[in-house]
């Protein structure tokens, strides 16, 4: 074959690998390939997190601050030992840091990453909590408005907090009576029962959403940030109604990204006149699925 063409080839091969800027900072470079891999920016958050614990842990032992480079993955070791024997940490957060320190050595500084004989945390299995449905109906009407509609979605649906937060207007289907997760856990697509319950008012919430959309493009803004590079292929996109969020936020905001003033979605961080909805998140899904199941069963008896 001609060599010419391997390499013409090779050259038109999407590139799995960034080479961050040598001559930048740590940070930067950080940064620099956690968006290339679109990691989600909770994501990369927590992993610099996680970075920074790591140089300071090696700090206090060598009294002075040392590059990855220079520790090696044989740094990670007694880090994550440090984790389980003397911070007590979770299983998953155990976890979480040695994957921060895979995704460091490996994708941004290029390193062999060999993680060592740590001590791991072991999980202990846990009886879940899962609420009656008086008691679920018991919580749902201590809270009104868009705090107790967006609870009984999370119920109803089975959908994560920011799986809900994050729903755009397209993605709910009265018709078929559906509900499509964008970009879920693991970054996966999946469909959802839309409840029969939550119809009428998630459309009449949509109605006031929707006005409210229709005040914001009159005063010139309206507009909402889009998924990769859709908004540089479809310009008009995030003007449209069915990109807009279901639960847009009360007030506008400047976007970090673009710099641009627009409607993020509703924040996750619950005022305490909804703190009954933090309690509904962290046990809707036990209770979605088990009462789901006992509604199987029940039509099968």
């Amino acid at each position: 074959m001609n060599p010419e063409h391997l390499s013409a080839k090779a050259a038109a091969a999407p590139l799995d690998r960034l080479l961050p800027n040598p001559k930048a900072r740590l940070q930067d470079q950080f940064h620099e390939v956690a968006r290339f891999k679109h990691l989600s920016p909770r994501t990369e958050a927590s992993y610099w997190e996680w970075v920074v614990r790591y140089l300071r842990f090696h700090k206090a032992r060598a009294r002075g601050w040392k590059h990855p480079r220079e520790l090696t993955s044989h740094g990670v070791t007694p880090f994550l030992t440090y984790l389980a024997n003397e911070r007590n940490v979770a299983a998953s957060t155990q976890n979480q840091a040695l994957n921060t320190m895979l995704f460091l050595y490996r994708e941004v500084l290029a390193m062999p990453f060999t993680s060592g004989d740590f001590v791991r945390v072991r999980r202990t299995p846990r009886v879940p909590i899962v609420l009656t449905r008086d008691e679920v109906r018991e919580l749902l009407d201590a809270m009104t408005g868009t705090h107790q509609l967006m609870a009984r979605c999370l119920y109803g649906t089975g959908m994560r907090l920011l799986e809900a937060l994050r729903l755009r207007v397209k993605d709910v289907d009265f018709a078929r009576g559906q509900i499509v997760v964008r970009a879920g856990k693991g970054n996966k697509d999946r469909i959802t029962i839309l409840p029969a319950s939550v119809r009428e008012p998630l459309e009449q919430h949509l109605a006031e959403v929707c006005k409210l959309h229709q005040r914001d493009l009159v005063a010139g803004f309206g507009s909402v940030p889009l998924p990769f590079g859709l908004a540089r292929k479809y310009p008009n996109a995030e003007r449209q109604w069915g990109w807009q969020w279901v639960f847009p936020s009360a007030t506008r905001s400047t976007d970090p990204a673009t710099g641009r003033i627009g409607r993020h979605h509703g924040g996750d961080r619950i005022t305490a006149g909804a703190q009954a909805g933090v309690a509904a998140h962290h046990h809707r899904k036990v209770c979605f699925l088990s009462h789901l199941a006992s509604l199987v069963r029940d039509s099968f008896a």
